[in-house]
Formats: C-alpha cells, sequence, structure tokens
C-alpha cells in the first residue's frame, strides 16, 4: 500500500491547503496576513528607531544656519528640541582622538560648559 500525502492545513486560519505538497498557505491573504503579523513587532522597532534618528537629523539640520557647515549650540537647546542622544547612526574619530557623532551627514561634538560643535558632512562625500 502506498504511502498517501499528510494534508496540509494554512498556517494562519487552518483551512486545508490545496496545490502542491509544500504549500503553507490556502491563498495571498493569508500568506501575507501571517508574514504581517510575523514581522510586525520587528518593523514596528525599525520604524521607531528610524523616526528618532529621522528627528535627531532634523534638529541638528536646522541649528546649522544655512550654507554653513559649522555652528554651536548648548546641549540643553538639542533636549529641549526632542533631541534623542542615544540614537546615532555612526561615530567619526579624528587624528586627534576627538569623536563625533552623526546622524546621517549631520554630526555634533561635546565640547565644554555644556555645548555640542554642530557639523554637516559634504553630501556628495564618499560614503565607504
Amino acid at each position: 500500500m502506498a504511502d498517501t500525502p499528510q494534508q496540509a492545513y494554512c498556517l494562519y486560519c487552518g483551512k486545508p491547503v490545496k496545490g502542491r505538497i509544500d504549500k503553507k498557505f490556502c491563498d495571498d491573504w493569508c500568506r501575507n496576513a501571517h508574514n504581517n503579523k510575523r514581522y510586525s513587532q520587528t518593523s514596528n522597532f525599525v520604524r521607531n528607531v528610524n523616526s528618532i534618528l529621522r528627528r535627531n537629523r532634523q534638529i541638528l539640520a536646522t541649528l546649522i544656519p544655512n550654507g554653513k557647515e559649522i555652528a554651536k549650540a548648548p546641549k540643553h537647546k538639542l533636549a529641549e528640541k526632542g533631541f534623542n542622544f542615544r540614537f546615532i547612526t555612526h561615530t567619526y574619530t579624528t587624528k586627534k582622538g576627538l569623536t563625533y557623532f552623526f546622524c546621517y551627514e549631520y554630526g555634533y561634538l561635546s565640547i565644554e560648559h555644556d555645548y555640542c560643535l554642530l557639523v554637516s558632512r559634504d553630501k556628495n562625500e564618499d560614503i565607504s
């Protein structure tokens, strides 16, 4: 007697699946709903972090006057505007050992008296 294939059931709604033996969902709607549910928490986390990074970038951009690449601002002013110092995209350490913290092309360096030196890198500069 030949083995009959086991009946497969949709991973999302539980209905019997028809078609290929390795099919896991009864239709595209169930497949999409399953994957959306599965990845929603990860997506929310990434979306929230990206939102904070964009806000940080925007705050830095507004504090550097148009046409300038450098400015100075007190840390409390950044904090008042909603800047979150825990979220950055990358750091840059100079030959002198100073570490700049960046949100995309805008960055800051903590300096004396609770001030930050704000900088803007050339948007056309090679990122590698």
